[in-house]
């Protein structure tokens, strides 16, 4: 079982996924200091200086020691536009891919040599109409 799981481990689809996701957790918190700390600071602005961190709905307040109940759909908002601008950024990665891959389809091959034995007889062929 150990000898199954090494080979499995060491297979390149696993290491070059596992490159990835660890790529993608970073490419993750880029996105995120970008919403927060670029993005949303001049759009809460333009509507009015809010913070969309600090946005929910309370449900209950606190009382005593007890904390409040909200809904904090300012974060929510956040993490939104953070998968939209992952996702965005994910679509431009495929798409270019594609495109790279459609280029290298569309060249055309470089024609065939025909077998021997068409060479031979289109040499007769040649001969004979001369």
């Amino acid at each position: 079982m150990i000898k199954e799981f090494k080979t499995f481990i060491m297979r390149g689809n696993v290491v070059d996924m596992a490159v990835g996701i660890i790529i993608g957790a970073a490419f993750g918190k880029i996105v995120s200091s970008f919403v927060n700390d670029v993005l949303l600071p001049p759009i809460g602005l333009a509507v009015g200086g809010v913070d969309f961190t600090s946005l929910k709905i309370i449900l209950q307040e606190a009382v005593g020691e007890t904390a409040a109940v909200s809904i904090n759909y300012g974060n929510f908002v956040q993490t939104i536009i953070d998968f939209l601008i992952v996702a965005f950024a994910i679509f431009m990665v495929i798409k270019m891919m594609n495109n790279l891959k459609k280029k290298e389809e569309t060249k055309p091959a470089a024609p065939a040599e025909p077998p021997a034995d068409i060479k031979l007889l289109t040499e007769i062929r040649d001969l004979l109409k001369k």
